[in-house]
């Protein structure tokens, strides 16, 4: 859910590209809305609960999957890799719409898109080799997330009206914790990806099923904690004799909130389907790049939706960031 795709294509793979690259690029349109929706949503409605509304939509998608290609439990790596997978991508995926709620959302998505450098290092390690194309790339990602993050840290900005996540007077620190989610992001994805991968060698079904299915138990944990809190501290303030807010959420959650919950989800999912058609049948390395677009739409409808504004030298940085990741995806799938 939401931060990347799954790479299933094999190497060397032709196709007919004109429509297949466009599903890509739905993949990325995909996904930069259902990440947006995420962030911004979370700036108003408690993150676990948009965590585990939108899973479950997304889980019933996949399910529906089962239909035509039945769970095979009995291949150990599909299972292990799988879960490995969930697990990554639901810490991830929290720490993505935390660090966008709290960020400059045209900032840190592009952050997270550096998760394309987790499957390269796995790679080099079992005996890839650095081409030119993906040492530029590398190079230029890491100087693009310098320039874009650098200006963060000494930015001011007032809190969002009825944001809870803005802390006014602190704007430094929520910008450091911003781009440290954003790391742990790229992280928890670039970790998911490779655990898909793996797990697709052996079938795909399997591997996306436990990896829902483990996603959804972490935010089912992460739920049943956080309204165990929330109750013990009810309880503690009438204990000493002060008033305790009796509704489990802190806030009303609007009809429109819910809808745009299950949105993402679906968009989710959605997304993941277009990817791995595209991957599946044509050029990875033209697929690559462009499913790994997807923080250009978080920046562009943040800075037309929120009225973001990103310094010069961020806007440069953010598009050597997706020029880099860009060219580290089409150097590692050439």
């Amino acid at each position: 859910m939401g931060g990347g795709a799954w790479p299933t294509a094999r190497l060397g793979q032709t196709g007919p590209m004109p429509g297949l690259a466009f599903l890509a690029l739905v993949s990325s349109v995909l996904l930069g809305i259902s990440d947006y929706l995420g962030g911004a949503l979370s700036r108003r409605v408690p993150l676990i609960i948009v965590l585990l509304g939108s899973q479950v939509v997304a889980s019933m998608a996949i399910a529906a999957r089962l239909l035509v290609d039945p769970f095979r439990g009995d291949l150990a790596d599909a299972v292990m890799w799988g879960s490995i997978a969930g697990l990554a991508q639901a810490i991830g995926v929290a720490a993505l719409f935390r660090g966008l709620a709290i960020g400059t959302m045209g900032v840190v998505a592009p952050v997270s898109a550096l998760s394309v450098l987790v499957p390269v290092s796995v790679g080099l390690a079992t005996g890839d080799t650095i081409g030119p194309l993906l040492g530029v790339g590398l190079a230029v990602a890491v100087v693009g997330s310098v320039l874009a993050t650098g200006p963060e840290f000494g930015r001011r900005r007032p809190a969002a009206s009825g944001d809870y996540a803005f802390v006014a007077g602190r704007p430094p620190r929520r910008a450091a914790q911003s781009i440290a989610l954003a790391l742990i992001a790229a992280a928890g994805f670039g970790t998911s990806q490779v655990g898909l991968a793996r797990g697709a060698a052996a079938d795909l079904t399997t591997t996306l099923v436990m990896t829902a299915v483990v996603v959804l138990g972490v935010y089912i944990v992460a739920f049943s904690a956080w309204i165990h809190v929330r109750l013990r501290g009810a309880a503690a303030r009438l204990h000493r004799g002060r008033p305790a807010m009796p509704a489990l959420v802190p806030m009303r959650i609007r009809g429109r909130d819910a809808v745009a919950i299950a949105s993402i989800g679906m968009l989710v999912y959605l997304a993941n389907a277009a990817y791995g058609t595209a991957a599946q049948a044509g050029t990875l390395s033209v697929v690559a790049v462009l499913a790994s677009l997807y923080p250009a739409v978080v920046a562009l409808l943040s800075w037309r939706l929120l009225g973001e504004r990103l310094r010069p030298v961020q806007t440069a940085g953010v598009v050597l960031v997706l020029a880099g990741v860009a060219a580290i995806a089409a150097g590692s799938a050439a």
